[in-house]
């Protein structure tokens, strides 16, 4: 197992965890440290050349340097946008956790710190029985919420925290990410200050939309807007 490391989750899907995962591996490169990110699983990958290629791999891979082949970075790329198990299903197939598990070890074993980037939230199922938690757990990870600012995320990151803290999953903090442009709505500019009053686990920044989501913009990005030494003391 790595000797850091997150496992950065989300309260729903198309919030912006792979972005937050692409601006920490860019943050801690830069700082000269040995890491690497991993979304172990991607769903609705395009296809080229008759294989599927994952874009949040593909960006988890710049973001790392490109140290890494894709397979390495994604071992399990599913063709539909729909939840593991149903995607597999589709494809007459079945996750194998164990190999997640094994690629995972392989990385821990090369790297001072390891990111992994789930798939959609905690209760996203990746095959019968078996839940993105169950993965959190399995690679041993503390979790980084990614939470979307808008309207409505006051409930789904209390519930999504809630629901890491009972399957005893130790929960580093929560980032509240712009994944679109700014609408400057009231809750955009309540939910950070309601949010932190809320939570048990630390609010550790407000990420900014960042266009283009290149590494380079998302490090700069975490440096100005981040808790980056709360965050580091898991890293």
């Amino acid at each position: 197992m790595p000797d850091r490391g997150l496992f950065i989750t989300a309260t729903d899907t198309g919030v912006g965890k792979t972005a937050v995962t692409a601006a920490l591996v860019a943050v801690l490169r830069e700082d000269g440290r040995s890491v690497c990110a991993m979304k172990p699983i991607e769903s609705g990958c395009r296809e080229e050349g008759g294989r599927l290629v994952p874009a949040d791999g593909e960006l988890l891979q710049k973001a790392s340097g490109a140290t890494e082949p894709i397979e390495a970075i994604t071992p399990v790329c599913l063709r539909e946008p729909l939840a593991p198990s149903v995607a597999a299903a589709m494809e007459d197939t079945e996750v194998d956790t164990e190999l997640l598990k094994e690629r995972f070890k392989t990385l821990a074993g090369r790297y001072e710190t390891v990111l992994v980037e789930g798939i959609g939230g905690l209760m996203v199922p990746i095959k019968p029985g078996y839940f993105v938690a169950d993965m959190a757990r399995d690679f041993g990870l503390p979790l980084l919420v990614v939470a979307s600012i808008a309207l409505g995320t006051i409930n789904h990151t209390l519930l999504t925290v809630r629901a890491a803290e009972r399957a005893g999953l130790n929960v580093a903090g929560v980032v509240l990410n712009h994944h679109a442009l700014p609408t400057l709505s009231i809750a955009e500019r309540t939910n950070p200050a309601e949010l932190e009053k809320l939570l048990d686990v630390p609010l550790l920044g407000v990420m900014p939309f960042v266009p283009g989501l290149d590494p380079t913009a998302l490090a700069h990005a975490v440096r100005e807007n981040l808790n980056l030494d709360a965050i580091k003391s898991f890293l």
